[in-house]
């Protein structure tokens, strides 16, 4: 089994996609029995969701380290990735609100479980529903937006604790390493899910619902886009001040290695080179602010959430409202900051945010089968957007070498 595993994943998931499309075709409405593995793929994946999402976010304010030692360059770091994060959830909502990629598609052949209740939409019971009375409820009843309050509670306390919380800052690090590593192990089995669940869609659901999953892949792809040559160019030509062409060609290593991979923290050491041989970064800002990106700043996963979220909606049928949007804008950005920076953690995601307005959860297994063909673009996009946050955050603060972004039209 060597073989297996000297062929890139990337490779191994879009082999299985082609096989399970013409499965499903040749083998038809019987390719359903084929599903139970795709279920078994889904299951391991919602396995992660608590653990990972909670450690995860508990290391990344941890890992802010003294606040008032960071000053102007952790405040404005975690500015900026908070507001592109917002601009990109809500293009995801737009996107999938005025182009509407889930209509026509005939679902009534999907044997539904329970739909997820949606939070209530007053705003008095919305505040009170963030504070968990039980965390230990929340994280069996795996609701969303108490499990992030208590997550950010946890590592804001550790922050306050100072030397004292440093034990249990090291733990929480630990326990987020340890989770990547199992969902690594996991997403070993996303060639044999998408081959079931491909092949069950082509089967059961027919052409239509391939069409449909085309029309979500290039409208993941143009929302990427949009975010790296729309919004990008606008921070680093009116923040920061510097050449737009410079930042691209000083970024295409870190940017091609991250599409690859489609692992932010994979793609580290190479953001890190790029930002600071190539764009004049300095180490310092560097070091922080590409480090803390890689674990809370994912632009592209946002945009996607809030896609995917509506995607969902629209094939099962289910009416948003406008508070419900706004809690997707909410979730689908908490949901990106607890995402790891590894292949699949955006998939991991989603049962927070389709749970928090009532999306069916099988959803995800109609998406699973196109998620790494679109997690290589949103990765490309977060990797991006951490190098353009530093070079504006080093250019505010004067840890900018203008000259170093300038020469790298020649690299």
């Amino acid at each position: 089994m060597g073989w297996w595993f000297r062929i890139p994943l990337w490779q191994r998931v879009v082999g299985a996609l082609v096989l399970g499309v013409l499965t499903g075709f040749l083998w038809g409405p019987e390719a359903a029995s084929l599903k139970w593995i795709g279920d078994f793929f889904i299951k391991a994946v919602k396995m992660l969701v608590v653990p990972l999402i909670f450690f995860s976010l508990v290391s990344g304010v941890a890992a802010i380290g003294d606040l008032r030692k960071l000053g102007k360059v952790g405040g404005r770091a975690m500015l900026l990735f908070v507001v592109t994060g917002q601009i990109a959830v809500w293009l995801g909502l737009g996107l999938g609100t005025v182009l509407q990629p889930g209509v026509g598609v005939d679902t009534s052949a999907i044997e539904r479980g329970p739909v997820p209740e949606p939070n209530a939409t007053g705003w008095t019971d919305m505040i009170l529903s963030i504070v968990p009375e039980s965390p230990v409820q929340v994280m069996a009843d795996v609701q969303v937006l108490p499990l992030i309050v208590f997550a950010l509670l946890i590592g804001i306390g550790i922050l306050m604790a100072k030397e004292e919380g440093t034990p249990v800052a090291k733990i929480f690090d630990s326990g987020a390493i340890i989770m990547q590593k199992v969902t690594m192990l996991v997403m070993e089995l996303t060639p044999f899910g998408v081959f079931a669940l491909m092949a069950w869609v082509a089967g059961v659901l027919g052409m239509e619902a391939l069409q449909s999953l085309a029309q979500l892949v290039g409208l993941n792809y143009l929302g990427c886009l949009l975010i790296i040559f729309g919004l990008y160019p606008l921070m680093i030509r009116l923040l920061a001040k510097v050449p737009v062409i410079g930042f691209f060609r000083g970024m295409i290593d870190a940017m091609a290695v991250s599409y690859s991979t489609a692992s932010s923290n994979a793609t580290l050491p190479v953001t890190l080179r790029c930002t600071q041989r190539n764009l004049g970064v300095s180490p310092s800002v560097s070091s922080f602010v590409i480090s803390l990106g890689a674990t809370i700043n994912m632009n592209g996963t946002a945009m996607y959430l809030g896609l995917a979220t509506l995607f969902g909606a629209q094939i099962f049928g289910v009416d948003l409202s406008l508070a419900d949007y706004i809690m997707i804008s909410v979730t689908a950005t908490l949901g990106a900051i607890g995402a790891a920076g590894i292949p699949g953690a955006g998939l991991i995601m989603m049962a927070l945010v389709f749970g928090s307005v009532g999306v069916p959860l099988e959803t995800i297994a109609f998406v699973a089968g196109v998620d790494r063909i679109m997690d290589m673009m949103r990765t490309t996009t977060n990797v991006t957007g951490d190098a353009a946050v530093a070079v504006t955050v080093a250019s505010m603060t004067g840890e900018l070498n203008v000259e170093e972004l300038v020469s790298a039209d020649d690299v």
